[in-house]
């Protein structure tokens, strides 16, 4: 669905994003994944058009990204992270409109606002609305003609945790529809959550790329931690792969002297730090 190849990008004779190489496939969640600055969102508005003065090539859907003509964003949904909304609308009426701009069947608006929990404020003016009712009203507008592939820049950003675990169902769901999604976040919980494949983006460069258990498994070992008695509370650890190595964890095992057994493995935050040698806040 997206073939990018060999793209660069500069918003000043420096070169801002360099070399950026992958492929989407259709139905796939594709993770962006990077501090601030790092070049997430320079790459999405490539992808839709916005930027097209690039080097390289940027094909989605078949179309040359800096060819897009008007028909393309009839199959596209975007929900930058920052609202685009009229404010002294009220929150339907913002969908109507946003609506009528597409030549395509819209989904009903009742139920987009009550997937979202706005069903009780699509009367109410949009200046009105919280940063996260914002947020999810705006997410719904990328969703409202039904689009093939959806940029999503910071879905969960500024939400409750309710809210986000409704907006990650809702990503799960047209996921479920065969569409394709681009996710751009430094939410690494999110990521391993939700997508397919994820690229590591750190100074305009994809560092790592695969998926997220993949690049856990091949950076980290899983590990055992065990705790027992022996006069105060006392815990070690050893690799899963060599717990038959482990001749103290046997012993408590046959003597039934284990008081609690855990594993771990490194969460994508650790293999990110590793790979890039930076740390996401």
């Amino acid at each position: 669905m997206i073939k990018v190849s060999d793209l660069s990008f500069s918003y000043t004779e420096e070169k801002f994003i360099q070399d950026i190489n992958f492929e989407v496939e259709k139905g796939e969640i594709f993770g962006f994944l990077g501090p601030s600055g790092a070049g997430k969102s320079t790459l999405q508005k490539i992808l839709t058009g916005l930027l097209r003065n690039y080097e390289g090539n940027s094909v989605v859907d078949g179309v040359e990204s800096k060819y897009y003509k008007r028909n393309f964003y009839e199959n596209i949904g975007v929900d930058f992270e920052f609202p685009s909304l009229y404010e002294k609308l009220t929150g339907r009426e913002n969908l109507k409109f946003f609506g009528s701009l597409y030549s395509k069947k819209l989904r009903n608006i009742d139920e987009m606002l009550k997937m979202v929990g706005l069903q009780n404020d699509g009367e109410k003016k949009v200046c009105d609305y919280s940063k996260g009712m914002k947020s999810r009203l705006n997410f719904i507008k990328a969703l409202l003609h039904n689009p093939e592939i959806l940029f999503l820049d910071e879905p969960t950003s500024g939400l409750d945790p309710n809210n986000s675990r409704d907006m990650k169902n809702i990503i799960l769901e047209e996921k479920a529809k065969g569409k394709t999604i681009i996710l751009t976040t430094h939410n690494m919980v999110d990521a391993a959550e939700l997508c397919d494949r994820v690229a590591f983006i750190v100074d305009g460069r994809i560092k790592a790329l695969d998926s997220p258990h993949n690049l856990i498994m091949s950076k980290g070992a899983v590990k055992i931690k065990y705790s027992y008695y022996d006069g105060i509370e006392k815990t070690r650890e050893c690799l899963l792969k060599k717990t038959s190595e482990d001749y103290k964890l046997k012993e408590l095992i046959e003597k039934n002297q284990i008081l609690s057994i855990h594993s771990s493995e490194p969460t994508l935050s650790d293999i990110f730090m590793e790979v890039t040698g930076r740390v996401l806040q």
